[in-house]
């Protein structure tokens, strides 16, 4: 079950991530227009956040992609071992559940 919640969590953290670089890509694009000292300091400073932020999303989907191999050979190596921590887990659970 931690698998699976933390498989979430980086599946919702990835596509937030994407948003933000989309959102500050269209921020981007939309003040190229303005001058000024100011104005070029702050598209530097996004367009490298930016690219920042692409190199980690690569990172935490390459990441999640190597982990997701490992279990699936690990479950296909040792199904019933598998099999058998997955019963516990939900075992335990239900057991934590109907305490309450």
């Amino acid at each position: 079950m931690e698998h699976k919640s933390s498989e979430n969590l980086r599946e919702g953290l990835a596509q937030e991530l994407q948003f933000i670089i989309r959102d500050a890509e269209a921020l981007l694009s939309a003040t190229a227009s303005e001058q000024g000292e100011i104005a070029d300091s702050a598209r530097a400073k996004m367009r490298a956040t930016i690219e920042r932020s692409k190199v980690n999303y690569n990172k935490l989907e390459d990441s999640a992609l190597a982990q997701l191999k490992v279990t699936d050979t690990f479950v296909r190596q040792h199904p019933y071992e598998s099999l058998g921590i997955a019963l516990g887990i939900g075992a335990v659970l239900g057991l934590l559940l109907n305490r309450r």
